[in-house]
C-alpha cells in the first residue's frame, strides 16, 4: 500500500489513483494553431469529427465501463456542440473549464486571463447549469498569480502542468488550488495528430502505431501502479474516438479496470483528497521553486 509518513496515500487502501481526462477542443485546435484557417472547411472538418461522432462514440465506451471522465471544454463549444454537451453532463461526467476558445494565455495579462475564465464560467453555468471547478490552459501559460486566483474564484484544481506524477498545492501564501500533473506521452494527441497539409502545428509527428500505443501506456500505468503514483490519461474525441483507436481506449481501459488496487476517480475527487490530506509540497518541489524564482525582487 501507497503511504506518506504513514497515512495511506490512497482512499480504500488503493494502490494508485488513474484519473481520465478528455480534451473536447474540436476546430478549435486547429484554428488556435492557424487563424487563417476558418474558411478551410477540409481542415477545419478533422476537429469537427470530434463533434459529429466522436463524442458519441466516447460516451458509449465510458459508459460500457461505467468510467467517468473529467471534460476539459473550451466554453465556446458549448454554443457549438449543444447536444453533445448535454449528453456528457446527463452521463455525470465532470465538466471543467478550458477557457473560451484555446487562446494563448501567454500573450493575455493576468486580468485577462481570469476575464477569460470568468466568461467561461458564466457559459457553463447558463447552458448546462454547472459550475465548473478545475481548469486546464489550452495554450500558453499561466500569467503569475492565475493559480491564486483560480482559487479565489472557486476552483479547486487544475491540469495543465508537467512537473510531478503526485498531486501538489499551487506555491504562494494560501493557495490551496491543487496540481494534477499531466504528461505527453500520456495523451493521444502526440501520437495522432495527422501532418495536415500544410501542417497544423508545424513539425507535427505522423501517425503512430495503436498497437505500441497501448504498449506505452499499459507500461507506463504499471510503473504509475508500482509506485504508486497519480497516472492522468488525456484523450480527444477527435483523435482517440475513430471506429478503430477506440478498440485501443477500450483494451487500455480493460486492464486498468482489472487492477483491484487502482482508484479510478474524476480530477475533482483526486483534488478533495489532496486537500483533505492536507501533504505540504517539498520545499525543493518545482511549484516552490518557480514561486521563489518569480517573487518580484
Amino acid at each position: 500500500m501507497s503511504r506518506d509518513n504513514g497515512a495511506p496515500r490512497w482512499p480504500h487502501g488503493k494502490q494508485c489513483a488513474f484519473v481520465l481526462t478528455v480534451g473536447f477542443e474540436a476546430e478549435l485546435a486547429i484554428l488556435a494553431e492557424a487563424p487563417d484557417a476558418g474558411d478551410r472547411a477540409k481542415s477545419l472538418s478533422v476537429g469537427q469529427y470530434g463533434g459529429t461522432r466522436g463524442v458519441d462514440r466516447l460516451l458509449a465506451e465510458l459508459g460500457r465501463t461505467g468510467t467517468r471522465a473529467s471534460w476539459f471544454v473550451p466554453a465556446s463549444n458549448l454554443a457549438r456542440y449543444p447536444r453533445q454537451m448535454e449528453a456528457v453532463a446527463a452521463q455525470g461526467h465532470e465538466l471543467a473549464n478550458m477557457g473560451w476558445a484555446l487562446e494563448n494565455l501567454s500573450v493575455l495579462s493576468l486580468d485577462q486571463q481570469l476575464e477569460t475564465v470568468g466568461k467561461s464560467q458564466d457559459a457553463f453555468e447558463a447552458m448546462l447549469g454547472v459550475t465548473p471547478t478545475g481548469f486546464r490552459a489550452g495554450r500558453g501559460s499561466y500569467a503569475r498569480g492565475l493559480p491564486a486566483g483560480l482559487a479565489d474564484a472557486g476552483f479547486t484544481w487544475s491540469s495543465s502542468w508537467h512537473g510531478d506524477d503526485l498531486p501538489h498545492f499551487h506555491a504562494g501564501q494560501g493557495c490551496r488550488l491543487v496540481e494534477l500533473s499531466r504528461h505527453h506521452e500520456l495523451d493521444d494527441y502526440p501520437y495522432f495528430v495527422f501532418n495536415l497539409d500544410p501542417p497544423i502545428p508545424k513539425g507535427s509527428p505522423r501517425i503512430a502505431s495503436t498497437r505500441e500505443v497501448l504498449r506505452n501506456w499499459i507500461l507506463e500505468f504499471e510503473a504509475y501502479r508500482e509506485e504508486g503514483l497519480c497516472f492522468v490519461l488525456t484523450v480527444h474525441p477527435e483523435i482517440i474516438a475513430t471506429p478503430g483507436r477506440i478498440g485501443l481506449l477500450r483494451a487500455f481501459m480493460d486492464h486498468v479496470s482489472g487492477q483491484e488496487d487502482v482508484w479510478q476517480a474524476t480530477g475533482g475527487e483526486v483534488a478533495e483528497w489532496w486537500s483533505r490530506r492536507n501533504t505540504p509540497n517539498h520545499p525543493d518541489h518545482p511549484a516552490e521553486v518557480f514561486h521563489r524564482l518569480t517573487a518580484p525582487s
